[in-house]
């Protein structure tokens, strides 16, 4: 009898020479589908039909044995392959656009937040702070309840107190405050978790330390960026030339990507996307750092560029995070783009690149 073709054993490819990869959460990649360990599972070396008299040795590919004869009138099992944790899962609910988002919803929220951040800015720089506070607090929370769903429960009252705590002496006291907080803040983590005893210490504090790292430390430096006279400008030299990478490295990617940059952590990311970042941040950068901040037109060149790489680690940062806890977005407050903290991802690296290019490019 014939072998069944490879595209009807599961585990294979369609072309039957490749087999697929295994997809889900942390605890789902550990076993395969029959709870086994994965490492100490092997696939045999022939596939058989007893029930049909084959008796006769025939190879197969793949890591999976051929699944049973089916009688005719029985639909085939699908092999359909769920997708990766993180992709863009196509509903009836909304429409989406061809790199998997919402854009009606997403152009609406993200109009509306650059509305807000400009208002606060020209209005009252001390606004700005506030709201700047508010988003971190908002992402510490998200970040936390993220890594407690693949097991870590990093210590909230410490991290949001401590959130606090850095902001408020970055604004004060400079980026000594800043370090100093940040330090106080893990001390606290450390000693906060010792109540709940030595089960899990190891894990819980260093994702307690990551968060105070991740997110309220790096916002840290956009607080150092306004604290100047003209601290207005920096912020939005800062966050525009960071859009700019958002948006172009979109439109690039939507229109010419072909080439994937990490399939594996982001499957939408090109580098035709990259180069349509780099360009976007370049010609945003550029009039900013030379007609807002009296830098050098090459420094525009230079910070557009070193915004565009750091937006993408920060973007490809966060999506890694996600992929190993197996969930799709930080949170659900912003429609068409998940949590503040995937707004705030390219945001926070860059701030404190935005920070250290400023102080030698346009020193204050």
């Amino acid at each position: 009898m014939t072998p069944p073709s490879a595209a009807d054993r599961p585990g294979t490819s369609g072309s039957g020479t490749e087999p697929l990869p295994r997809y889900g959460s942390r605890a789902e990649r550990s076993s395969d589908t029959l709870g086994r360990p994965a490492a100490a599972w092997q696939p045999p070396a022939v596939w058989t039909d007893p029930a049909a008299g084959d008796t006769g040795p025939v190879p197969i590919v793949g890591d999976r044995p051929a699944p049973p004869q089916r009688p005719a009138d029985h639909e085939p099992a699908s092999t359909a392959v769920p997708p990766e944790a993180g992709d863009e899962l196509p509903t009836t609910e909304r429409p989406a656009g061809r790199a998997g988002r919402d854009l009606r919803a997403a152009i609406g929220v993200g109009v509306s937040l650059v509305a807000v951040i400009v208002a606060s800015l020209l209005l009252w720089r001390p606004a700005f702070l506030a709201v700047l506070t508010a988003a971190i607090l908002v992402a510490v929370v998200e970040l936390t309840r993220a890594l407690r769903a693949g097991g870590f429960s990093a210590p909230l009252v410490p991290l949001l107190v401590g959130a606090l705590v850095m902001e408020g002496l970055a604004w004060t006291r400079g980026p000594t405050g800043l370090v100093v907080g940040f330090l106080l803040t893990a001390l606290a983590v450390l000693l906060w978790r010792l109540g709940h005893g030595p089960a899990g210490y190891l894990g819980d504090t260093g994702a307690g330390v990551l968060v105070a790292l991740y997110v309220p430390l790096l916002a840290g430096f956009a607080v150092l960026l306004l604290v100047p006279d003209d601290g207005a400008a920096r912020v939005l030299a800062f966050i525009a030339t960071v859009v700019a990478s958002d948006v172009g490295g979109y439109a690039a990617g939507v229109l010419f990507g072909k080439h994937p940059m990490a399939p594996s952590i982001s499957p939408k990311k090109s580098w035709e996307g990259m180069a349509g970042s780099v360009a976007a941040c370049m010609l945003v950068a550029t009039p900013f750092v030379v007609l807002a901040l009296d830098g050098p037109w090459w420094g525009g060149l230079v910070f557009g560029a070193a915004l565009a790489a750091s937006a993408t680690i920060g973007d490809l940062g966060e999506s890694l995070i996600k992929r190993d806890l197996g969930i799709k977005d930080m949170g659900n407050l912003l429609p068409g783009h998940g949590g503040i903290m995937d707004r705030l991802d390219s945001l926070l690296p860059s701030a404190a690149v935005a920070y250290l290019l400023l102080a030698v490019l346009a020193p204050a």
